[in-house]
């Protein structure tokens, strides 16, 4: 990983790059994303009650380089909570810095302290470059996932 890189939760300060990041995401995935959506995640993220936390991947001076949204979530089977990483973006000029991999080390960091026993994601079969660090720092399941949309 890069040492220059630092992660750190998401501050008020951050939203114009905050924004800027998850739009890329967004684009990304090829999502419809509102002005309302982002103000919601936002605020989802500075409202303490809320289960949503996001971290950002801060590189030399101080640009925001990416971004990952996190929360915990029941899993009766194990008795335990988990970990969900919901959303993980680097913008495309900083992809190749180790800010991915700063992102969820520090996602696994906050859930092993938390007593979580997991940190569990999902992303498209076509996402080879991100895949070839997953494959790195994780395992991947055989779990198919379905969507029932409501």
């Amino acid at each position: 990983m890069n040492e220059k890189i630092s992660v750190r939760p998401v501050a008020l300060a951050d939203r114009e790059a905050w924004e800027r990041l998850y739009r890329g995401y967004a684009a990304f995935y090829k999502v419809e994303q509102s002005a309302q959506m982002r103000e919601r995640v936002w605020n989802w993220l500075h409202d303490p009650a809320h289960e949503c936390e996001g971290l950002v991947a801060e590189g030399p001076g101080g640009a925001l380089l990416g971004m990952t949204h996190f929360r915990p979530y029941a899993r009766p089977l194990a008795a335990a909570t988990g970990c969900f990483l919901d959303d993980l973006f680097v913008a495309p000029d900083a992809r190749g810095t180790g800010a991915a991999e700063a992102l969820i080390e520090a996602v696994r960091q906050i859930a092993g302290a938390r007593g979580w026993t997991l940190v569990r994601w999902i992303t498209a079969e076509d996402n080879y470059r991100a895949r070839g660090l997953y494959d790195r720092v994780a395992s991947r399941t055989n779990w198919v996932t379905y969507d029932i949309k409501l």
